[in-house]
């Protein structure tokens, strides 16, 4: 595994930093194997690169005709309510973008938790399987880190090892405290690229935590892909507890 740290001046240079992130592994994946498989994730902190996204010059560099986007996980909540991470992400730049409707693979929101979680998981193997591979290899994952340790909807103490081989569960827990599908490790360790987004002094802590304080069992820490690379970037407000 490679890890990669980057401390950014503020929140918009580390959003405009996963925007060109994003950008490049999208053009490389293409250029590469002919179609760029990405999951992303919601909460607040993504939404600025989101909308960098849909305006030039990444409008016009990402390949979106070969763009298949997912998601980390999902609040089962309605699309328009304001806790949806699929309709914030149209609204902010799914909308604005050129990217195949059919391409696009939101959570299913509106049905029992666990059938939701059987059928995103059988959409994935359907779509990996069709790629020859009986392995989820995304070429990016965008995730955040909760000021628990946690990041994507796997939160702590929550993750039984009987559901080890499962691609998708659901959970309930976070804010706000309502059923969620989200992918696991087993899923977001096979990617080529985790591209871990964290902002704020809110989050100063947890990275303190995270990196320096031994505790490898955070759901953050046990996100290690097997075959991959690991990028985090942080503003500078979320890494001033760190050691020089």
């Amino acid at each position: 595994m490679k890890k990669v740290i980057q401390v950014l001046p503020d929140s918009e240079s580390m959003s405009k930093q996963g925007a060109e992130i994003f950008s490049d592994t999208a053009m490389s994946s293409v250029n590469h194997h002919g179609r760029f498989a990405v999951a992303i994730s919601g909460g607040s902190t993504p939404r600025a690169m989101h909308r960098m996204l849909s305006k030039r010059p990444y409008r016009d560099e990402v390949p979106w005709s070969s763009t298949h986007m997912f998601w980390v996980d999902e609040r089962l909540v309605a699309v328009d309510s304001p806790h949806s991470n699929f309709g914030t992400a149209k609204k902010d730049f799914l909308d604005n973008t050129p990217i195949p409707l059919d391409q696009i693979y939101p959570m299913p929101a509106m049905i029992p938790p666990e059938k939701g979680a059987v059928l995103y998981e059988n959409e994935l193997k359907k779509f990996f399987r069709g790629l020859n591979s009986n392995r989820p290899h995304f070429d990016l994952v965008i995730l955040g880190v909760g000021k628990d340790g946690h990041t994507a909807s796997l939160f702590p103490g929550h993750y039984p090892n009987s559901e080890s081989n499962r691609w998708v569960l659901s959970v309930r827990g976070g804010n706000p405290d309502v059923y969620r599908l989200t992918l696991t490790y087993l899923v977001l360790n096979y990617a080529r690229h985790l591209l871990f987004l964290v902002s704020g002094k809110g989050k100063a802590r947890i990275i303190k935590t995270l990196f320096e304080d031994g505790q490898d069992q955070l759901p953050a820490n046990l996100v290690k892909p097997l075959d991959g690379q690991v990028t985090w970037l942080l503003d500078k407000e979320a890494a001033f507890l760190l050691q020089e």
